[in-house]
């Protein structure tokens, strides 16, 4: 006789199978674990092709990487033909215009750099998974499902490259001082900070050099960190590979330097009232909230990193590799605190050490398979909810793809041009006055006119008389000429 209890089989008082600690084991088997990041890759992946780039940031971004495509001008960034763009450095522009060069003008292929990116970061981390650890590929797992870093791996933005490059910087230093470490590892360490500062700026020194001094003075290891450095062939690196752009920007655009350097890291981190900015707008926000963006962002992981500082608060200093992380982790978020012009990609940078932590700390809890549900379960959520169209408005009302694919000739618009739009007809839509719109309204050719909702209230009733709507978002109607 047989019965089952609590997950086991009984054959007269004897288990002869324990099906929970099958179940678990199998959640947690090494092909099974592998598995899940792959398919993680390819959902990205998926999102990366079926989601529109959304105004106003990663169109923008993404629009200026198409413009260098078409244009071939690799030094100066434009915003539109002949209007420069001097809020950032170029390194992720050239990715993406490169991808699309390559491939051909979409959303996938202007995203294709930020996947790879990520996906190259977390299996690069790999490497720190325990050498006896049957399951390698958790930590890069554990990376690719804190929601900060799954969103970034496909988001047109500045924040991947610059993570990237301060990801070298840190792991670099860390490598070059260990017992007979290759040389090459100084190398990277300037190597890194040259791709920051062509990723984001000098804010690559602001983030890195900081908390490695500290981690210096507090393991007694700042002696051996400056004789270990390549001073002699790392600086010149570091210059050769990050001033020529600048030099060749600030020829090319003049004024460059002054709005980049003073303007974008000093009064945008330090004036929430800064009103010099060209491209964007202030962010107001309360002070702190940079910490409010790494725990809510990094859930269900940050519970799991809470539990092993709370319960190993005594020791963890001690391990120089644990202080290393807990430095970098920290110090972003402390720098930024008083700041109120912020949004939450700037904890970026320090989700590797996050979750290098949290591989740290997964013995801390009895079962990590609670943690792989929710960390894995997000992902899927998203899934559902696209496929169930939930976020069509959503998505339709933040991007002018839409309407602009169902435009079949040419494009006009009265009001200056959206970026999703200037990037989904490559930079073809014409902006016209009233008067233009008057006279092509005789005409026989097809097209069609995009307007915020605004302009067509304010048409006169004979120009409105003459257009019919053919579809709208939440900001702008598509209208065409009323066939005669």
């Amino acid at each position: 006789m047989a019965l089952n209890y609590g997950g086991t089989c009984f054959t007269f008082g004897k288990p002869i199978v324990n099906f929970a600690p099958m179940l678990h084991q199998k959640i947690l088997s090494p092909p099974l674990i592998q598995r899940s990041f792959w398919a993680l890759v390819i959902l990205r992946a998926f999102f990366n092709a079926v989601i529109p780039l959304m105004d106003q940031t990663e169109a923008r971004y993404g629009n200026i990487a198409r413009i260098m495509a078409e244009t071939g001008e690799w030094i100066v960034l434009q915003v539109d033909y002949g209007v420069p763009f001097w809020a950032k450095p170029p390194l992720s522009t050239w990715a993406s215009a490169a991808s699309l060069w390559l491939f051909g003008v979409n959303e996938f292929f202007v995203r294709l750099p930020y996947l790879l990116v990520c996906v190259g970061l977390a299996l690069w981390i790999k490497r720190y998974a325990d050498k006896d650890d049957p399951n390698p590929y958790l930590l890069p797992l554990i990376l690719l499902t804190i929601p900060e870093f799954f969103l970034h791996a496909g988001v047109v933005s500045t924040d991947v490259f610059l993570t990237l490059s301060i990801t070298l910087v840190m792991l670099s230093f860390w490598e070059a001082l260990q017992t007979g470490a290759k040389k090459y590892w100084g190398y990277l360490f300037f190597v890194g900070m040259g791709l920051g500062l062509l990723a984001k700026g000098p804010i690559v020194v602001l983030l890195t050099l900081p908390p490695l001094g500290l981690w210096c003075l507090w393991t007694k290891n700042l002696t051996k960190a400056f004789r270990t450095a390549p001073w002699l062939g790392g600086i010149p690196l570091l210059l050769l590979i990050s001033l020529p752009w600048y030099f060749w920007a600030e020829k090319r655009a003049p004024g460059f330097i002054d709005y980049f350097i003073v303007g974008e890291h000093f009064n945008r981190f330090f004036n929430a009232e800064w009103k010099g900015d060209l491209y964007g707008f202030p962010k107001q926000q309360p002070l702190g909230i940079i910490w409010l963006f790494l725990v809510g962002f990094s859930l269900p992981w940050f519970g799991l990193l809470f539990r092993f500082v709370k319960n190993q608060y005594k020791t963890l200093l001690k391990n120089d590799w644990v202080a290393f992380l807990l430095f970098w982790l920290l110090w972003t978020p402390l720098f930024f605190t008083t700041s109120k012009s912020l949004i939450h990609p700037y904890i970026l940078p320090v989700i590797p050490p996050l979750a290098l932590l949290v591989y740290q700390g997964r013995n801390e809890v009895k079962r990590l398979q609670p943690y792989l549900y929710i960390a894995l379960g997000i992902p899927l959520v998203l899934l559902i909810v696209y496929s169930s169209r939930l976020m069509d408005n959503v998505l339709k009302d933040n991007t002018d793809k839409y309407l602009v694919e169902q435009t079949p000739d040419k494009l006009y618009t009265l009001d200056a041009p959206k970026y999703s739009t200037a990037f989904y007809t490559q930079g073809k839509i014409e902006q016209i006055t009233q008067q233009t719109l008057n006279s092509i309204l005789g005409q026989t050719v097809s097209f069609g006119v995009l307007l915020n909702h605004k302009t067509w209230q304010n048409l006169p009733l004979e120009l409105q008389a003459q257009l019919e709507k053919v579809d709208q978002n939440k900001k702008r109607g598509l209208y065409r000429p009323i066939a005669k």
